[in-house]
């Protein structure tokens, strides 16, 4: 069964999710959108992606498009930068593409960032697409505009909202994923309950079972009920001036753990720990109870998560944090619960009050 997720801005529809079950409707989903013939296509991906999927995705192109090309990249957060950038725009000026062209991302975080990133710069804007192929980007990277690279240790540091014109996600290729790629994934997923939904929270608990057996018609719930959630919040805040902010729930000290691990752990593994770590420092806020705090660190760990990491150095993850590019002044901007579904922004914590937080998941 497919579903279609509008998203609006101004009340208008800018884009659609689909939530299909293979490629093939990709193409008609194209044409719908008024691409042609003539109008050229890149896909770009990464070395993990390209052997799986690049070549049926660019058959099922060609048959409708006369130039379809293939850029790939070396897999990995270390090369989300701008050098990769430059190779991307290398092929399109070679290749000729104008502002007329389309770009589409097949692959995780890192190739939609980067992929979007390059659209919104390339002759000042390009049309883009994602279709993101993790657990991850489905529920979070591939919806709401965010694009970027990393700058030297910097995660996300430069980058743009820029808009893709469709989100396709064929939810059968969750079926391929290593198991730690699906863990990654429900780091934003159980974010999701949390910040904006407590029944949607239990409901991942009920549901435990088979969602870690990847059972299709409850991913498919799943996966729309949380991009339905992210949809939400974006509309309402599309350039994070404000509510948009509550995604970070469990992102200040989740990308410091990311950035000090040197990426050896995934991007939803760190939030988890991040998770906790906020959710530690909001019952020491008064807001949760011991017996929610107990429940969600039993919640991250029935998904497979880590509750404790070892090897880091506290005071450097704190350090880290300064870094962040949610930090308004000297201050991190935090974001902690009131409880279970009802997240806030918080600027009064101390070094001392994060750094006890840090100290409830890292272990020096």
């Amino acid at each position: 069964m497919a579903q279609s997720i509008p998203v609006k801005a101004n009340d208008s529809i800018i884009y659609h999710i689909e939530l299909v079950h293979d490629f093939s409707m990709l193409p008609t989903f194209l044409q719908q959108l008024g691409y042609g013939r003539t109008q050229k296509i890149c896909i770009v991906t990464d070395s993990n992606v390209a052997p799986l999927y690049a070549r049926d995705v660019q058959d099922l192109l060609e048959k409708e498009f006369d130039t379809v090309i293939l850029h790939t990249f070396e897999a990995g957060e270390h090369n989300k930068n701008l050098e990769t950038v430059n190779t991307l725009y290398q092929t399109l000026i070679e290749q000729h593409f104008d502002r007329q062209d389309l770009l589409i991302a097949l692959g995780g975080g890192v190739v939609g960032d980067l992929t979007g990133f390059t659209a919104a710069t390339y002759l000042r804007g390009i049309d883009f697409i994602q279709v993101p192929t993790t657990l991850l980007s489905q529920v979070d990277s591939s919806i709401g505009g965010k694009t970027g690279v990393d700058f030297m240790q910097y995660k996300n540091m430069v980058g743009a909202f820029y808009q893709p014109k469709l989100v396709y996600m064929n939810l059968s290729v969750l079926q391929s994923l290593p198991s730690r790629q699906i863990v990654s994934g429900m780091g934003e997923i159980i974010k999701h309950g949390l910040i904006k939904d407590d029944a949607y929270y239990e409901w991942l608990m009920a549901h435990h079972d088979a969602i870690l057996a990847l059972e299709p018609a409850v991913m498919e719930e799943m996966i729309a009920r949380s991009c339905d959630i992210k949809r939400e919040v974006v509309e309402h805040d599309p350039t994070e001036k404000g509510e948009r902010a509550l995604l970070n729930f469990g992102h200040t000290i989740g990308h410091a753990i990311e950035k000090l691990c040197g990426f050896s752990l995934y991007h939803g593994e760190c939030v988890g720990l991040g998770i906790l770590a906020a959710a530690y420092l909001s019952q020491k806020q008064g807001n949760l109870t011991k017996e929610q705090l107990a429940g969600i660190s039993q919640c991250l760990a029935a998904f497979g998560f880590q509750t404790q990491i070892g090897g880091i150095s506290p005071d450097a993850v704190l350090s880290a944090t300064k870094s962040d590019k949610k930090m308004v002044g000297s201050q991190v901007k935090f974001i902690l619960l009131h409880t279970i579904g009802d997240a806030y922004i918080y600027r009064e914590l101390s070094d001392a009050q994060i750094l006890d937080g840090i100290r409830y998941v890292c272990r020096a």
